[in-house]
C-alpha cells in the first residue's frame, strides 16, 4: 500500500493534535491489531523520552513503558510511577505508536508512518524540554542523524559527545541482560550521570 507523504495543515494546539495521533488509522493495514497509539505529551514537559513502539502488554494496557522494560527505565531514571507518568514531566514519544506485532527474534521494528507523518509536528509543540533520551538504535537514528555510529553500542560508548541535553540509552528490555554484562561500564559510568541530568531538568 502506498502510504502518503502530504501533511495535513498544523493543528493550532497540542491537544488537538494529539486527537488526530491517537484516531490515526495509517498503518492499519500493517498491523496485528488494530491501531492503538500510545504515547503522551504536554506543552510542560521536561523530559522527551523516545523509544522504538510499545510492546503488547503496552498495548493491551494504553499506559506507555508499563512493562518490565519500564519498570527497569525508571529504576535507571530514579524516578517513581507519579513522576514518570505526569505528563508536565515526561513526554513519551515512541518512534511508532502502535504495536508493530511480532517477529523471530522480538517485536518487530517500529512502523516508518508514525515518524515521517506526526514527529516533527509533534515534537515542535514542545518547548520546554530540557533533556532527551532515545532509547535503542530506531530513536538514536532519528535523533542524532549522522552522528549515530556503525552500531548502537558505538553509540552509546560515545555517549557524552551528545552534550547534557541528550543521552543515548540500549533498551531496557529483559532481552538485553547480557548486553548489560558485557558493559558494565554502562551501569557504573552513565546512570549515576543519567540520574543527575534528570534531577536537573525536573527541576529537583
Amino acid at each position: 500500500m502506498a502510504v502518503t507523504t502530504k501533511r495535513a495543515a498544523k493543528p493550532a494546539t497540542l491537544e488537538l493534535l494529539l486527537r488526530d495521533i491517537r484516531a490515526c488509522t495509517l498503518c492499519s493495514p500493517m498491523l496485528p491489531h488494530p491501531p492503538r497509539p500510545v504515547l503522551a505529551a504536554s506543552e510542560q514537559a521536561r523530559i522527551l523520552v523516545i523509544g522504538q513502539a510499545p510492546g503488547a502488554r503496552v498495548h493491551a494496557s494504553g499506559v506507555p513503558w508499563s512493562d518490565a522494560s519500564g519498570a527497569r527505565l525508571r529504576t535507571w531514571l530514579g524516578v517513581d510511577d507519579a513522576t514518570f507518568y505526569d505528563a508536565s514531566k515526561f513526554a513519551i514519544v515512541p518512534m511508532a505508536f502502535c504495536f508493530p506485532g511480532r517477529g523471530a527474534s522480538g517485536d518487530l521494528p517500529p512502523r516508518p508512518e508514525c515518524a515521517s507523518r506526526w514527529h516533527r509536528e509533534l515534537l515542535a509543540h514542545m518547548r520546554s524540554i530540557r533533556l532527551t533520551l532515545l532509547i535503542g538504535q530506531y530513536a538514536q537514528r532519528f535523533g542524532l542523524g549522522d552522528a549515530f555510529g556503525p552500531t548502537s553500542t558505538d553509540t552509546l560508548v560515545r555517549w557524552r559527545e551528545f552534550g547534557p541535553a541528550v543521552v543515548p540509552l540500549p533498551h531496557p528490555s529483559p532481552r538485553n541482560v547480557a548486553w548489560f554484562k558485557r558493559n558494565p561500564w554502562f551501569e557504573g559510568e552513565v546512570l549515576p550521570v543519567l540520574r543527575e541530568r534528570v534531577a536537573v531538568a525536573l527541576g529537583r
